[in-house]
């Protein structure tokens, strides 16, 4: 009997345009995602090539890294000028943006899905390596840099070697306090920031059928911390009813067509992964970062684990490296380590679901004295939700600051950084060195995590706070 396809190998075999053997595949784009950050090069690279964007209307720019959250006002003299740039090329080219001001501006890996520009079986790319979020819905997704953008932009084409297989495999009964950020802060603890180097990751199993769209999109928001070039997720029930309605989408018998379409985007019975990663949830507990990269974490109940306690060499120096950055000592409880900045946001965790969780754990509790606490809605819609469900007030009455949406402190592109060695427990997806500004020392958790964070000043899981905590 033949060897079946994995859901990647249909969805990658589906847009190849021009295969030769021992050269790249030529890949069909369906959606190029652009904002402001890396965008001006590519740009820049055309006019000097005397060409054009050859499809306007498969292109999406939207305006997020040098948002300020605290208002529409740009004040950095560079974010000023890459938006400006943005726009007048969007305006040259006929690309539609998202710009301050719209009521659909948020940060691209939140508002593309929200408006139905993400589909199963898509191939979609943005010059931001998050964009491995749009896998969640059976899309093959993934980040580009500058010269690729141009390539895309000139070509809706883009040239690409074929990736690995790699399926991860979730089993078990997902505990209550356990979220979709601990489940892929888990798995990159447990093969490494590199592990899946190489591959595109299908990530499989009951609790990821089970899991909410926004949480799928955590998890495949994060696999390109693990090294892979993109994650994807089967679609089924939970991502139709996610789609039906939004802009954009068929309707009646068209609908159907589609549905009919996604189904068969799964992986054959007996296809072949060329490596598989089995993890059971059931006995997982809330996950933190300690280090300076994400498989630099442990359960919010453990220690700060000793460099020389890894085998590998690489691996036992960066723990050292990391210590050293962080301020901490080896042996140290993860949960009496004491925090003075708490955000909550991202292209990771700042959707609706996310925002209903940490207000959750904040209702009827205050932020911790001397311990300053973010909120950022991930789009201009999120807040929207967020406000007409009465979450604003949860933060605001707790002590927390409620902004507008943009990508803020997960990265020092905009007026949100830290300065100096402050330590931050933060939902963004990335704690290196300098991410959130010179000297920060981040840590990584579920919004769930850093709520109750926010409230004991130490970082803690919300099983941790006392009933009727509010310090």
């Amino acid at each position: 009997m033949a060897t079946g396809r994995t859901l990647i190998e249909k969805v990658w075999e589906s847009h190849v345009v021009q295969h030769s053997p021992d050269e790249p595949d030529l890949l069909y784009i369906d959606l190029h995602l652009i904002h402001e950050a890396s965008s001006p090069q590519a740009f820049d690279g055309l006019r000097l090539a005397g060409r054009t964007v050859r499809r306007p209307d498969l292109t999406l720019a939207v305006e997020d890294h040098n948002v300020p959250t605290d208002s529409l006002f740009i004040l950095d003299r560079m974010g000023k000028q890459q938006v400006e740039t943005l726009r007048q090329n969007c305006v040259a080219h006929g690309i539609e943006l998202f710009r301050l001001g719209d009521r659909r501006q948020g940060i691209v890996h939140v508002v593309a899905p929200e408006h139905g520009f993400v589909r199963p079986g898509m191939s979609v790319v943005c010059g931001d390596s998050h964009t491995s979020t749009h896998g969640a819905f059976g899309a093959l997704a993934f980040g580009i840099g500058t010269s690729d953008v141009e390539h895309v932009l000139a070509t809706q084409t883009l040239p690409l070697p074929r990736p690995r297989t790699m399926a991860v495999e979730f089993t078990g009964v997902l505990p209550a306090d356990v979220t979709p950020k601990d489940l892929i802060l888990a798995l990159i603890a447990r093969i490494g920031a590199n592990g899946a180097h190489g591959h595109v990751i299908e990530y499989r199993g009951r609790p990821i059928e089970q899991m909410s769209m926004e949480g799928r999109m955590t998890v495949c928001n994060m696999s390109v911390e693990a090294g892979a070039r993109a994650g994807m997720v089967a679609p089924n029930q939970v991502t139709y009813q996610y789609l039906r309605g939004r802009p954009g989408m068929p309707e009646g018998t068209a609908w159907d067509e589609a549905v009919a379409y996604w189904e068969t985007l799964r992986t054959d019975e007996n296809a072949v992964f060329d490596s598989v990663v089995r993890i059971d949830v059931s006995a997982l507990t809330p996950f933190v970062t300690w280090g300076t990269n994400p498989g630099q974490a442990v359960p919010i109940g453990g220690r700060v684990p000793a460099p020389e306690s890894f085998a590998d060499n690489q691996r036992r120096a960066a723990a050292q490296r990391a210590l050293d950055y962080m301020g901490l000592s080896s042996g140290t409880a993860m949960d009496s380590i004491e925090i003075d900045t708490v955000f909550i946001g991202s292209c990771t965790n700042g959707r609706i679901e996310d925002l209903k969780s940490a207000a959750g754990v904040l209702r009827g509790r205050k932020v911790a004295p001397g311990v300053r606490m973010l909120v950022v809605p991930g789009s201009t819609d999120v807040r929207e939700q967020a406000e007409a469900q009465g979450l604003h007030r949860i933060f605001t009455e707790a002590g927390a600051e409620w902004r507008l949406s943009g990508c803020s402190m997960c990265l020092g592109m905009n007026a949100d950084r830290l300065t100096g060695p402050t330590r931050c427990v933060s939902t963004s997806n990335r704690n290196y060195e300098g991410r959130q500004g010179p000297q920060a020392r981040t840590h990584l958790a579920s919004p769930a995590v850093a709520a109750a964070t926010a409230v004991t000043g130490r970082l803690t899981a919300p099983s941790g706070l006392r009933s009727g905590e509010a310090l």
